[in-house]
């Protein structure tokens, strides 16, 4: 049987590592404890003290070895790990023979063999004797989902999916949702799953200490495989290799151990440290299964499988960052050439080649790839797939990437995704799998936020959203709650959902969704809601929210749904009582308060029946963890408060007092409230203390017992003697013992936290703890009520305590009962279920030695957080921080229901019509105790604001006081008043009143600037969004007089389509085929260009290094022999031309012949045009239809054309918007004009009488609309206005003043454009009307002066002014007219062009819509398309070059068979000369003409050019005369054997010798025959070869083409299904049925007029055409005949002219002779060579004696001057001596004089004398090399000199020649 958290240490050999013996030593003394602790249990004594401290002891000796083995894994696995078995085998290591025999095992392990999954799982570990079924718990279903490990969803086949739910691995059908779970090994978790790449094996690689990897075969789900000892405490990655033999896997902390298998034996290839730190993925190579990759924390990895002398090895290379950032990498992928591809942490693509950053990959504009990291890369049909934790899917162009290389020094290259799908928002993707469905593309995909999701990548017209298939808890699950009433269960997490699950059929009912996470649940007691239809939950903000679950098919009314759920959720009633998350949510017994705690430190009363009215609050030491109320057993209703820090709070039952005004409460805090509180005391130094205490007690009493028999045994055999020697023995053992010192008491610095807690009697609590105070139960006694006491001084420890196995480091987090309090089910720190079996009535838990434990959340991070029973105690259901929720059967003799169904709550009546409370969103929304201080200080405020509004009121009065006197100083005379400054009681204060007001202004512009700055940028972002994108807004023009306006056209820039934006197809990037082909030619001509330009300076240079001088005889008589020699050849080859010309000529007629089936090129070419252009009218729908090669269309032309389109339609839109702009310019200036003549009119009308005035028009205003541009210019009042605007909204104004504040912008608009910028119109209009209003003004004046009465001249002339006035002001009356009626025309007649225009502009539309559409879908087929036209493009291309190959060879194989003509020709032309060299009637005849036929067998040129031995020489001799031999027997001629290298007598030598030279130059032409012969061989089976390959490859280019075309008809069939709106009249629809357009138009054509008016046109043309071709036809009947006549006259000549030549030879030279031959006989050219020859060589000879004459010449010529030189030399030497001769004397006579004034030489003159000396010694050499150097001279040839002759002694003379 297994222990608790046993990793599987029963199925591996015990001597595998110390610490797993440790453990199972450790396991045996616990069993020893337990039957101890049935005896008594009270103070642990007798063998419970003894397997206590054993057990402690063991416990301190399994760390020492194991943290030796963890410090050592890194070095053994480095250093010892490193070799493999197949590495030792390969070296040929010797091994043992045990081991050898235990290989042969592995090596045998049968394909059939399965392990029994029955004795491999993992079971319940029991307590002996206990009679507690295994199947206390079973699990019955999982509703949670661990969604942020790694990795975690498989696919089996299409309808099964697998992942791992905490202990165990769950396969998921994705049609009927049913479950199947494999249990870990081990029971310490499962680290990773992979899928081998056949979907008939899954790995499961676990957790624990050397865990296993569990090879499953499926469908069946047997173990298949077990591989042992790959890691030391987890795995973190799995993967097979692309085949499926090999499986690699890498280890987690501490060893990160990289392994591979060889999975199938169970043996271990290669094993290696991955990195120190912490490794994510490992993955072999699809491509080269000898490369692998690793990545993880901060790094990447690159492996390889090398073949060392040491054997196979695997070699890593790291990944250098260089000047890229290092990152974590969670996705990466190998790409086939085996480059790889990895994310980053900041979204961007890096791709590493050699170990190296190649280029790092980012968006256009430097933006990431993805917002946050990339979590996984795939290849998948050439296509890059990049999955984000953003949510987003992007694909991306393999062929982009592949070639990418960086560009400049940042290391970046800016491409963009080919597709992308944003699957959601809130969606954070962790890992995608392909589902193999055949025709679909679709993926499931890992969502980190608690979901699976189902997506389509089909990036089509009929691509399907993205769909949810499961959705689950994100994270930790916080609380759990189950309804008392049935099967429902609730829970909540810190995703910010609530979750309702029918954990009796299984399924998910309902969920909700908030702002915050919740952190407490509880389901409302029946005693409050007797349907059980509510539930309270709180969150991490502070909020409680209590929410109402209900049936919605109860519901009448359904408003409108189509899909009616099993349940719904509502909120109920909602409030805010804590700061911080809520921790507890408790109902007292009565179901009257609600208590709810929270990490803020405090505990808040609700009174349940007034609508959860507040009571009060408690404030608590510490954060609450737990709340529980005591049971209905307990006298007192009492809170047990549990805080995190060590403190234990009892609450009594607040009083709920009378109704209070909330007025009168200032805060809701209860101060006179009794809390008893308990502060926990570490206790367990002191309980480990007492045991040892105990143990070496009674330690002691069993040596006292051991000694006194020993000692009764020695005194009966021994007697005194045996008393002695027992003293003796009895010194000697106290001497060697040493009493250990007993364990210190310790108390730790920090308290421990307390984990969980329940009442046990009145005033006393049972109390779980983590840290040091682990493994124990303590029982707590509140001490009694003393409000004088200070809390954190207080120490309590507890009285009691009951002994947790195993729990030292994995304490109880969480306890509940059953209903019949008989089982208590402990939630454990490492997810694992404990439950004890109690008795009945029994709170001090004497009875809790028996429990059943067992592993099922992650051991690791799966952390119990709540488990609770169901209303019946049949289920149980825990909650782990590892996102699972499990529900467990409970075992019981009464079977289960089957098909169990939870009953939702039946809806309360009118729940449909209740008003839903106000939620409350905003984290920072007041709490109820804030919200009552605000409401106090906001009552505070409210009495200091009325005291400073008193304050104000007499500054205000004191202000008009003070007014008062200014004005009362400025009213009294100026020398009595008094200067402002007097009134300054002191000048300091107004300038410290300036001062601040300074300072409060720069405050509000610094508090103001955000704010400034804010909305700046917002406005930029609106017109960088909406104006910056418009080339031009919609203007509206009015017409004057009609209601007719006409707006122009909204512009925004061109798009990317436009055709003045992007490139044309011209202009398009080359292929690369078309680059190479480009390069190619270039390059060829470059090179020829480069080689000419080369060679002719190069003959120019030779040419002009030449020297010209007179030819002599000798050139002259070569010369000539060759001219002559040349002239004869020349002759002879013209011969030879003419005949060759001829026989081309005959030849190329021949060839000229047209065969029988002969067809006229022309005609072809016509009828392949004809079939081209003609047209082919055949529906695009029929299955045969063939596209032709110039209508396929591709992405690229159809942007073309939506280019083209679009370039049309903006530039047509242009158009008319500058017609409509001319338009408005038009109205402005009649407007201007109307003004002036409005004004004009006015000044008439001052001069006339009112009775003849005429209604004066009006003049026309430019309304908003038409000037747009005005709308963004503003002024100061313009702002002013939209201010008080806003304050009228805030106030809450009525419609009206809204309205009117509305209008006052408008005109501020107007006001400020006319004021400011205005219209040059305007501005001119109003300076003439101003001049006109001085103009009258001046007038009015001058009539009010002038007041006589006018003269009859004056009355004259005042009559014809008014009638010049009158037809004046009816004259501008008409002009303002006619003025507003043309613009009025001119609009309309440009309105009906727009009218016109739209309509074209809506059918563009159409069509631009079509041809996106098509667009979008052409680039779907674009990559697979470009591939069958590579495919193709390509196997036509190498067509070509073999066929051009072929061409080659058989333009080569006529050639060399044309020279094997000549050459027999040749051979035909020698022997005919020879036969007439040697004439008629000659008897050597026969002699001659076998030497001339006799075979030899020569020596190659090549070997006769070199040295060669003499043994070489004999053996070619005997070759030779073998072969002699050998052709003299072959010719059977004669049987004599003839010497041919002798001329016999009386033959002519000439003869003689010619027939050898034609002999040789016969075998010269047999051995090129030879040669040529062998070369046409050659060519024939290269010929043969190629045309093989051509026919493979016109075949698979057929299929190719084929190909293409199928895929083009699926395209076309794809287009066809794309809907185009073509709009029709009725006259032009032709298709009716009597006299009605039918309803169904499925089988009608649109057809163009101009198409069919071609084809009426074409038939008349065919016609025609039909007429001419039977006249030709007859015609070349006609030819034909006539050919054939003169075809048998031309025969007849031929055969007499060949019997006149017949006749012609016979009479000249007495028989029939070739031509040919006798004209090659002109000259015998060996001749002639020998001579020109011989005279070259005369020449030669005679330039050879020339040079050498010269030679000597100059020789001579040297040798005087060398003479000349030497003697000039001897002159000056003699001159030397004669000079030196003279100064001796002069020295001497120097001497002689001084030497009686000095006796004694000085020392300068002997310095002199020897320097005078060295100088003479140094001449005498001189003149004796001279000496020597003439005498060299005179042994050479040519003039002799006469001797030197030297002088004797000191005397030297000249030397004469």
């Amino acid at each position: 049987m297994k222990e608790p958290d046993d990793h599987d240490m029963d199925g591996e050999k015990s001597d595998k590592s110390k610490s797993a013996s440790g453990r199972q030593s450790q396991g045996s003394s616990k069993s020893g404890s337990k039957s101890a602790t049935k005896e008594d249990y009270k103070f642990l004594e007798d063998t419970t003290d003894e397997t206590f401290t054993e057990g402690e002891g063991l416990y301190s000796e399994e760390e020492g070895p194991y943290t030796e083995h963890l410090e050592g894994s890194s070095s053994s696995t480095q250093d010892d790990n490193l070799e493999s078995i197949g590495e030792s085998q390969s070296m040929g290591t010797p091994i043992p023979p045990a081991e050898e025999a235990e290989e042969e095992v592995k090596k045998n392990i049968s394909e059939n063999f399965f392990y029994d999954y029955d004795e491999l799982v993992s079971m319940p570990y029991v307590t002996p004797d206990s009679r507690i079924p295994l199947d206390l718990l079973m699990l019955v279903h999982s509703f949670g989902y661990d969604c942020k490990k790694r990795a975690n969803l498989q696919l089996l086949d299409n309808k099964t999916l697998m992942y791992i739910a905490g202990n165990q691995l769950v396969l998921l059908d994705l049609k009927t949702k049913e479950q199947i779970y494999l249990r870990s090994s081990g029971g310490g978790g499962i680290g990773v799953i992979g899928v081998h790449p056949n979907k008939t094996y899954f790995a499961v690689a676990e957790k624990g200490y050397f865990p296993n990897i569990i090879i499953y075969e499926y469908p069946s789900l047997k173990p298949y495989r077990i591989l042992r000892e790959g890691a030391e405490i987890g795995y973190a990655s799995v993967d097979f290799n692309y085949s499926g033999t090999l499986l690699a896997s890498v280890g987690g902390s501490p060893d990160y151990t990289l392994t591979i298998w060889n999975w199938k034996e169970e043996q271990t290839m290669l094993r290696t440290k991955a990195f120190s730190q912490e490794v994510f993925k490992v993955t072999f190579n699809p491509e080269d299964d000898e490369q692998l990759t690793t990545s993880g924390s901060g790094h990447i990895k690159f492996w390889e499988m090398a073949l060392t002398f040491t054997g196979l090895k695997l070699q890593g290379s790291l990944g250098r960052f260089g000047k890229t950032a290092t990152t974590d990498i969670e996705g990466y992928i190998e790409l086939p050439d085996g480059k790889v591809l990895s994310g980053t942490e900041w979204g961007n693509m890096l791709l590493w080649e050699a170990s190296l950053i190649k280029v790092e990959l980012c968006r256009v504009g430097r933006k990431s790839c993805h917002q946050g990291p990339i979590n996984q890369i795939m290849l998948d049909e050439g296509e890059v797939i990049t999955v984000g934790s953003d949510g987003c899917i992007r694909i991306w162009d393999f062929e982009t990437i592949d070639t990418a290389d960086v560009i400049d020094e940042t290391g970046l290259l800016e491409i963009e995704p080919i597709n992308e799908l944003q699957v959601d928002k809130n969606v954070k993707l962790f890992s995608m799998i392909k589902m193999s469905e055949h025709g679909n593309n679709f993926w499931l995909a890992q969502d980190a936020n608690g979901a699976i999701w189902k997506l389509d990548l089909s990036f089509s017209n009929i691509t399907q959203d993205p769909e949810c298939l499961f959705s689950f808890h994100s994270g930790a699950v916080q609380a759990l709650a189950v309804s008392p009433l049935t099967y429902l269960l609730a829970t909540t997490a810190l995703d910010c959902s609530v979750r309702i699950y029918d954990f009796g059929s299984k399924t998910p009912l309902a969920q909700m969704k908030f702002k915050q996470g919740g952190t407490a649940l509880t389901w409302v007691p029946r005693l409050v809601n007797n349907t059980g239809a509510q539930i309270i939950v709180g969150f991490e903000d502070g909020v409680v929210r209590i929410l109402e679950l209900y049936d919605p098919k109860g519901i009448t009314v359904f408003a409108g749904r189509n899909k009616i759920l099993d349940a719904d959720i509502q909120l109920k009633r909602v409030f805010k009582p804590h700061t911080a998350s809520v921790t507890a949510l408790a109902y007292e017994r009565d179901g009257e308060i609600l208590a709810t705690a929270s990490k803020d430190q405090t505990v808040f009363f609700f009174e349940v029946e007034k609508d959860y009215k507040p009571i009060g609050y408690i404030n608590t030491p510490g954060p609450v963890c737990q709340l529980t109320w005591s049971p209905s057993s307990h006298p007192e209703n009492t809170l047990l408060i549990i805080c995190e820090n060590g403190y234990v709070l009892e609450a009594p039952h607040p009083v709920i007092q009378e109704e209070v005004e909330d007025h009168d409460v200032v805060s809701y805090e209860i101060r006179d409230m009794c809390i008893k509180c308990f502060h926990f005391s570490s206790v367990k130094s002191k309980i480990l203390r007492f045991i040892e205490m105990e143990k070496r007690k009674k330690q002691k009493e069993l040596k006292e017992q051991e000694r006194e028999e020993r000692r009764k045994q020695l005194i009966e055999e021994m007697g005194e003697d045996g008393e002695k020697k027992f003293q003796d023995q009895e010194e000697e053992e106290e001497e060697a013992e040493e009493e250990e010192p007993l364990p210190e008491i310790f108390i730790p610095s920090t308290p421990c936290h307390i984990l969980c807690g329940f009442y046990s009697e009145p005033g006393k609590f049972w109390a779980s703890l983590g840290g040091y105070d682990a493994g124990f139960l303590y029982h707590c006694e509140f001490p009694p009520y003393d409000e004088s006491s200070n809390i954190k001084e207080q120490k309590d420890e507890p009285f009691d305590f009951r002994f947790l196995e195993d729990t030292d480091d994995n304490p109880i987090q969480i306890i509940t009962f059953s209903i019949n309090q008989i089982m208590m089910f402990c939630g454990m720190k490492n997810g694992a279920i404990r439950v004890y079996i109690l008795n009945e009535n029994d709170p001090s838990l004497t009875s809790m030695v028996h429990y059943w434990h067992f592993s099922m959340h992650d051991n690791d991070y799966g952390c119990m957080k709540s488990i609770s029973t169901s209303f019946d105690d049949r289920f149980l259901v825990s909650a782990g921080a590892d996102s699972n929720i499990f529900v467990y059967s409970i075992f019981s003799e009464l079977e289960l229901e089957k098909d169990i169904k939870a009953k939702v709550p039946s809806p309360r009546f009118g729940i449909e019509t209740e008003i839903i409370p106000e939620d409350i969103e905003d984290p920072k929304a007041y709490s109820i105790e804030n919200a009552r201080k605000k409401r106090e200080h906001d009552k505070l405020m409210k009495e200091v604001e009325e005291i400073k509004a008193g304050k104000r009121e007499q500054l205000r009065v004191l202000r008009n006081e003070f007014g008062k006197l200014l004005k009362m100083n400025e009213e009294l005379p100026k020398h009595m008043q008094f200067t402002r400054e007097d009134f300054d009681l002191d000048s300091k204060i107004r300038a410290e009143i300036n001062r601040k007001t300074t300072y409060k202004i720069r405050q509000v512009e610094k508090e103001l600037a955000w704010e400034k700055e804010k909305h700046q940028l917002g406005l930029m972002k609106l017109q960088n969004r909406f104006r910056d994108s418009l080339e031009s807004d919609a203007i509206v023009v009015y017409a004057i007089e009609s209601a007719h306006k006409i707006a122009s056209y909204r512009l925004v820039k061109p798009s990317k389509y436009f055709k003045g934006k992007r490139t044309s197809q011209s202009e398009r990037r080359l292929s690369k085929l078309e680059r190479l082909e480009k390069e190619g030619v270039g390059r060829k001509e470059s090179h020829r260009d480069t080689g000419t330009s080369i060679s002719i300076p190069e003959e120019s240079i030779i040419e002009k290094g030449k020297t010209f001088r007179p030819k002599t005889l000798s050139e002259i008589m070569v010369e000539n022999q060759i001219e002559k020699t040349r002239k004869l050849i020349l002759k002879a080859e013209r011969a030879q031309q003419k005949i060759q010309q001829r026989k081309k000529e005959w030849e190329e007629l021949y060839k000229s012949k047209p065969d029988d089936d002969f067809e006229d090129p022309r005609d072809v070419q016509a009828i392949k045009e004809a079939q081209m252009h003609m047209g082919d009218f055949n529906l695009k729908t029929a299955p045969d239809y063939r596209i032709p090669e110039h209508m396929r269309i591709n992405a690229a032309k159809k942007e073309e054309e939506l280019g083209i389109l679009d370039t049309m339609v903006h530039g047509k839109k242009m158009h008319m918007n500058k017609c409509i702009l001319a338009l408005r310019d038009l109205k402005v200036a009649v407007i201007e004009e109307i003004q002036c003549l409005v004004q004009e009119l006015k000044n008439i009308q001052s001069s006339l009488h009112i009775s003849k005035h005429i209604p004066i028009p009006q003049v026309p205003q430019m309304l908003p609309e038409e000037v747009p541009e005005k709308r963004f210019h503003y002024d100061e009042e313009t702002l002013l206005t939209f201010k008080r605007r806003e304050m009228k909204r805030q106030d809450g104004k009525s419609a009206t003043l809204d309205q009117a504040g509305y209008a006052v912008p408008g005109g501020g608009f107007l006001r400020h454009s006319h004021g400011r910028d205005g219209d040059p119109m305007t501005r001119e209009s109003m300076s003439r009307s101003s001049k006109a209003s001085t103009y009258s003004l001046d007038s009015q004046k001058l009539v009010e002066f002038e007041k006589a009465e006018p003269t009859d001249v004056e009355l004259e002339i005042m009559k014809r002014d008014e009638i010049k006035h009158l037809y004046m002001q009816q004259y501008l009356t008409n002009r303002i007219k006619e003025l507003i009626v043309t613009f009025d025309a001119e609009l309309h007649l440009l309105r009906h062009q727009k009218l016109k225009l739209d309509t074209k502009m809506k059918l563009s539309d159409l069509h631009h819509l079509t041809l996106f559409q098509e667009m979008l879908l052409l680039k779907n087929f674009e990559k697979q398309e470009n591939i069958l036209q590579e495919r193709v493009n390509s196997l036509d291309k190498e067509e070509q070059d073999m066929q051009w190959k072929i061409n080659e060879t058989l333009t080569e194989m006529e050639e060399k068979k044309n020279e094997v003509n000549k050459l027999q020709d040749q051979e035909k032309a020698l022997y005919a000369g020879f036969q007439a060299a040697l004439g008629e009637n000659n008897k050597f005849a026969n002699f001659l003409m076998r030497v001339l036929k006799r075979k030899i067998k020569r020596v190659k040129k090549k070997e006769m050019e070199g040295d060669v031995d003499e043994d070489e020489e004999s053996d070619e001799s005997s070759e030779d005369e073998s072969s002699l031999e050998n052709d003299e027997d072959e010719s059977g001629s004669e049987d004599e054997v003839f010497d041919d290298s002798v001329c016999p007598t009386n033959c002519d030598p000439a003869l003689f010798e010619l027939a050898l030279q034609l002999r040789e130059k016969r075998l010269d032409i047999e051995e090129s025959l030879v040669e040529e012969k062998k070369i046409i061989d050659n060519l024939k089976k290269e010929y043969d070869t190629l045309s093989k390959k051509v026919k493979v490859v016109a075949t698979n280019l057929n299929a190719a083409e084929e190909a293409l075309e199928a895929y083009q008809r699926e395209k076309q069939q794809q287009l066809n299904e794309l809907l185009v709106v073509i709009p029709l009249k009725l006259h032009q629809i032709e298709y009716v049925a009597f006299g009605e357009i039918p309803t169904d138009l499925s089988g009608t054509l649109v057809f163009s007029n101009q198409s069919l008016g071609r084809l009426q046109d074409r038939i008349l043309q065919l016609q025609e055409e039909n007429v001419q071709q039977q006249k030709l036809n007859k015609e070349c009947w006609e030819r034909r005949k006539q050919l054939i006549r003169e075809k048998r006259e031309m025969a007849k000549t031929i055969q007499k002219m060949e019997e006149t030549v017949h006749q012609l030879m016979m009479s000249k030279f007495g028989r029939v002779i070739d031509l040919e031959a006798l004209q090659t006989l002109s000259v015998n050219t060996t001749l002639e060579e020998l001579k020109i020859k011989k005279l070259r060589k005369e020449l030669l000879n005679a330039k050879e004696m020339k040079m050498w004459e010269e030679k000597i010449a100059q020789v001579r010529w040297e040798l005087m001057m060398k003479t000349k030189e030497h003697t000039k030399k001897l002159h000056q030497m003699n001159d030397l001596c004669i000079e030196k001769k003279k100064l001796d004397s002069q020295l001497n006579t120097l001497q002689n004089q001084q030497g009686n004034a000095f006796q004694s030489l000085r020392r300068a003159d002997i310095v002199a004398r020897q320097k005078v000396t060295e100088l003479i010694e140094v001449q005498a050499e001189r003149i004796l090399a001279l000496k020597e150097e003439i005498a060299i001279l005179r042994r050479k040839d040519g003039l002799i000199l006469p001797p030197i002759q030297s002088s004797q002694g000191d005397d030297m003379k000249p030397m004469d020649l």
